[in-house]
């Protein structure tokens, strides 16, 4: 059977020039990155606001297993299929992290014969524009130590100091740092420490930007650290937030790329969604939302993250109105959520299956608190008997839930007719009446006992001493009237990854709250979830390879 790789390189593809075409896209429109990758202009959004929307369809998840699920796969494959259904269908997904591509998750460019191409750029430097956040990040930090070298006019106190700096690698080492070790000349000695890129605020801002003036805003309103009287510094008071947009001046633009069937696809952006926002940008969404009548797209790891972040921040600031929401899930994965080991997953179990499909009633749930109607993708495996597809199906339907079994992984678009046209059915007979679940003007433990509650289903909230008197110093400068943003383990409804299914009787602990006052959301840290990832025992990495011909080998 052939890999992921060996099927996108087989793949024939389009000039970019003639996907754009397929858009109503001309030259003037797009900046060329090679034959097969472009961005596209933001003056293409600006000439057609007045342009009615396409419709928007949401691609979620379970919790996610060590099983898989697909979603990003299922995602490219609607696409494809409601494209095959002779519909105007553009998809719109998140950049992949050079981390985890190098370290155990992989890419986030579909399989099989559901992926976008050319694969191998996308998964690597693509057009650059991890590299352009790393660096803005990188400048601010640098400009931080170096005002206090120069004098410190600002009074910034050295242990106060919230910025971190950033690169787009798993790489545990540098979580704590010492900086400035060597004497006087190379500053003042302080702790720092680096983020992954993709969990970065300029990341964040980057994707909840509405135009170049609005990114060099937000950036201007980050907060970077405390001075000596515990007032507020912000990346303004360093006069650096121009030249960071300087930097951005690319970076901002969507790119362009297509799947293997040549279906558009705009990818742009990637926020970890366990410990950011978890979405593509705002700007990918809302330019595709003008050149397609269908987009679909996806926001990460399960329901209760990916999806709750969608509708609470982007939705919010982006006044985005989905109109349809797809549940991706196997039998698989739920038999895992239901008790069973991983090397027990072929053999037929019905018993854990109704127990593990209590993770997909609860997303279900989550899903139709937003007022947008779900369906339930299943991907299918050959391994799933047809006791326990029914099973999912039965169950499904006495929630009011419509099903589709899915192939896209082997057969592409057309794997995922049956739920293209269930997709199309809801969007047809369903009003969306989409609405966000609180209101930012709450205090921060209302906004995070919400979420908490209704979402997670914990029976509440615990704070920690530290996130007590954070949560207290936010409210004292006035920057505590915005969403939340919760970074949560993925593997579970709570914040302990070792609780599968449907949790019941626990309660959520903040250990840590800030504020990401760009991108304009509060981070609220919950369990040991990590903003600077490591790499496994065996990295992915050590199975990849070039050959002299340029062939890339062991990618995916």
């Amino acid at each position: 059977m052939k890999n992921d790789i060996q099927i996108a390189q087989e793949a024939k593809m389009e000039p970019i020039v003639t996907i754009a075409e397929k858009l109503g896209l001309t030259g003037d429109d797009i900046d060329l990155y090679g034959k097969y990758k472009c961005k596209i202009s933001l003056d293409v959004l600006r000439k057609r606001e007045n342009k009615e929307n396409g419709k928007l369809i949401l691609v979620t998840a379970i919790n996610p297993t060590a099983a898989g699920e697909g979603k990003s796969t299922v995602t490219v494959g609607l696409g494809q299929a409601l494209c095959r259904l002779q519909k105007n269908a553009v998809i719109a997904l998140r950049e992949p992290s050079l981390g985890p591509v190098f370290g155990v998750k992989g890419g986030a460019a579909g399989g099989g014969y559901a992926q976008v191409v050319p694969m191998e750029d996308i998964n690597l430097h693509f057009t650059g524009d991890m590299h352009a956040i790393t660096a803005t990040n990188n400048l601010l930090s640098a400009a931080i130590d170096n005002h206090i070298h120069q004098g410190n006019a600002l009074r910034i106190d050295s242990r106060r100091i919230i910025f971190r700096r950033v690169m787009d690698m798993n790489d545990r080492a540098l979580r704590d740092i010492v900086v400035g070790m060597g004497g006087k000349a190379n500053g003042f000695l302080r702790e720092d420490g680096f983020m992954i890129t993709v969990a970065s605020e300029i990341m964040a801002i980057l994707c909840l930007s509405k135009d170049l003036m609005d990114l060099k805003e937000r950036m201007g309103n980050i907060l970077v650290a405390y001075n000596l009287d515990g007032q507020p510094v912000f990346c303004k008071d360093l006069k650096i937030q121009g030249a960071m947009a300087l930097l951005m001046k690319d970076a901002i633009k969507p790119n362009l790329v297509q799947t293997l069937e040549n279906t558009p696809a705009i990818i742009h952006g990637g926020p970890f969604a366990n410990i950011a926002h978890g979405c593509n940008s705002l700007l990918a969404t809302k330019t595709a939302l003008k050149l397609g009548d269908y987009v679909v797209t996806e926001a990460g790891f399960g329901a209760d993250l990916g999806a709750e972040k969608f509708f609470d921040i982007k939705c919010r600031y982006g006044e985005l109105k989905p109109e349809c929401v797809v549940i991706v899930a196997t039998v698989r994965a739920l038999k895992l959520h239901g008790g069973v080991k991983k090397d027990e997953l072929s053999t037929p179990n019905v018993e854990a299956l109704a127990k593990g499909i209590e993770n997909l009633e609860k997303q279900i749930e989550n899903i139709k608190k937003y007022g947008v109607s779900p369906v339930v993708a299943i991907n299918r495996f050959v391994t799933d008997s047809d006791e326990e597809l029914n099973f999912v199906e039965t169950f499904c339907n006495k929630l009011g839930v419509e099903v589709a079994l899915t192939e896209v992984w082997a057969k592409g678009g057309e794997g995922g007719v049956k739920l293209a046209e269930k997709v199309l059915q809801i969007l047809e007979n369903n009003q969306s009446d989409f609405r966000v679940l609180y209101d930012e003007k709450l205090s921060i433990k209302e906004k995070m006992g919400i979420i908490a509650r209704e979402i997670y289903g914990a029976d509440g909230v615990n704070f920690t001493k530290d996130a007590e008197k954070q949560i207290k110093e936010l409210e004292s400068i006035g920057l505590d009237k915005l969403p939340i943003c919760v970074a949560k383990t993925q593997y579970s409804l709570s914040d302990n990854q070792f609780l599968l299914g449907r949790p019941r009787n626990f309660e959520v602990t903040v250990r840590e709250v800030r504020v990401s006052n760009g991108a304009g959301f509060i981070v609220a840290l919950t369990g040991d979830i990590m903003v600077m990832p490591g790499l496994p025992k065996v990295p992915a990495a050590e199975k990849m390879d070039i050959l002299e011909d340029g062939t890339i080998v062991g990618l995916f």
